[in-house]
């Protein structure tokens, strides 16, 4: 398939006419499963560091529905796809987890004919066009628009299902750097051969980011991923069927097609906080901030868990506090050992910092 081919191609499918979907039952917002900072997933193609991970996060094909053909019912026995979000707190990346079942694998050719998993990620969930296909003013060359805009405010991955003699995915846009090292990684597992049909378990990770610029990652802005947030999100499975055709299915989770250029289009995911067992019931823990460092002015910030009837705050300067948020002017520089004494129904806990505050 030459380039000029795969290219009218998608300008064909970004034409389709609209028409009603099947109705699909999407709930207000996915959630993002928060993995504890002991158990993040590894990647290596191997599900079981997901076995900690409710059904509930689980994003089947009941979520879906076929652009090329509105009325077209997911059959588990021909396809069946399964995914899972998640994320760590501290980590501005967002793990996944696709599993998918299907009776004929498409991945023999070097070009776009190739069973993909179409993702697309908004961290800040903007909203907007982010190719330059649909560039605000068309009478910008396209591929000026290509090198500002496309892949800057959203980013699109063609994740190839299997990747046979080829990369990974394709980044579309100029930041091919998105899908390296440290930005990005991935292993796949699966069995079988084109044309045969078998189960395949891919694991990845990317990075959003808030602007990815093209000339690389010192000049662009990772979305800084934190609890509660909502980013916007959405995936496409473009299911061929061998390759002697150039028509594949294309099972979207956003109910607009054009999702893959429009960020306006995706859907609301949320991340969320860790599930109630991975939490101490009955813990110390607190953070800071120098308010002002001429007058050595520290706020603390209790961040500890449970049912707390008293706290004591021990400075590391021969002062103490009982307030849950004190605020401290040290007399002297210095680092300083400073400690959190909680009590409550569960007992005792205790929480250090050592040298973490120091003031000149």
């Amino acid at each position: 398939m030459t380039t000029r081919f795969v290219y009218c191609l998608m300008l064909a499918m970004a034409a389709l006419p609209a028409s009603p979907a099947r109705a699909v039952d999407r709930p207000p917002f996915y959630k993002v499963f928060q993995f504890p900072p002991d158990q993040i997933p590894r990647i290596d193609g191997d599900a079981s560091d997901w076995a900690i991970v409710p059904d509930s996060y689980a994003i089947g094909m009941d979520q879906l529905s076929d652009d090329t053909n509105p009325r077209n019912v997911p059959d588990p026995k021909k396809l069946d796809v399964k995914i899972r979000v998640g994320w760590v707190k501290g980590l501005n990346r967002l793990y996944f987890l696709y599993e998918a079942y299907k009776d004929y694998w498409d991945f023999e050719q070097p070009n776009l004919h190739n069973d993909i998993f179409e993702l697309v990620v908004d961290g800040d969930h903007a909203g907007g066009k982010f190719i330059a296909r649909f560039r605000p003013d068309q009478s910008v060359n396209e591929w000026d628009a290509y090198f500002a805009m496309q892949g800057s405010t959203a980013q699109n991955y063609h994740i190839f299902t299997p990747a046979k003699d080829k990369d990974w995915c394709m980044a579309w846009g100029p930041q091919q750097w998105l899908k390296e090292l440290p930005y990005a990684n991935h292993a796949c597992q699966y069995n079988f051969h084109q044309g045969e049909g078998g189960k395949l378990v891919l694991e990845f990770y990317i990075t959003p980011f808030d602007n990815a610029s093209s000339e690389g990652p010192a000049k662009s802005t990772e979305s800084k991923l934190e609890e509660g947030k909502t980013i916007g999100a959405a995936w496409a499975i473009m299911d061929y069927r061998g390759p002697q055709t150039e028509h594949h299915e294309f099972w979207n989770l956003s109910s607009g097609h054009t999702m893959y250029g429009d960020a306006s289009l995706l859907l609301p995911f949320k991340l969320m906080p860790l599930e109630a067992k991975f939490i101490k019931p009955f813990e110390a823990k607190w953070t800071f901030n120098v308010v002002d460092m001429s007058k050595r002015l520290v706020a603390f910030q209790d961040q500890s868990v449970g049912q707390i009837t008293s706290w004591h705050w021990d400075f590391g300067d021969k002062t103490t506090s009982e307030e849950q948020n004190p605020q401290h002017t040290y007399k002297d520089p210095g680092n300083y050992i400073v400690v959190l004494d909680i009590t409550g129904p569960a007992g005792k806990s205790r929480f250090a910092r050592v040298w973490d505050v120091t003031v000149k």
